[in-house]
């Protein structure tokens, strides 16, 4: 038995990570504007800090996973883009690629996105 079965190669790991990011983007956005809003302590904003920081473990292991599957539709690696020929390998081949960049891009987001969220000690008016 596979821990991930090849029945999730399907066009939806294609939109997997970039909803991934965007649903962290909101979770650490929206949740520090309202408790900045409603006015935290600094005490309270260090454990909102670690819970979002839980979020973005969440978020970049799920990401990864993405890359995973999609580094395995591409076949490892072992052929060359572009994946053009008019056939359901090179289909399969060219979703898993971009797919596979497409996680690269989600993963690196997802870091900018939480960088300023650790990195500020507080709400600031």
């Amino acid at each position: 038995m596979r821990l991930f079965p090849r029945e999730l190669d399907t066009l939806w790991t294609l939109f997997t990570a970039p909803v991934v990011w965007a649903l962290h983007f909101l979770a650490c956005y929206l949740t520090v504007a309202i408790f900045c809003a409603k006015g935290g302590s600094a005490q309270q904003y260090a454990l909102l800090q670690w819970i979002l920081a839980g979020v973005t473990f969440v978020a970049l292991a799920t990401i990864a996973i993405s890359a995973f599957l999609a580094w395995r539709q591409w076949g490892f690696g072992t052929t060359d883009p572009p994946h053009d020929e008019p056939t359901d390998r090179a289909r399969k081949l060219f979703q898993g690629f971009a797919t596979l960049l497409l996680s690269a891009l989600s993963f690196v987001a997802v870091l900018f996105v939480a960088t300023p969220m650790l990195m500020i000690d507080g709400c600031f008016s």
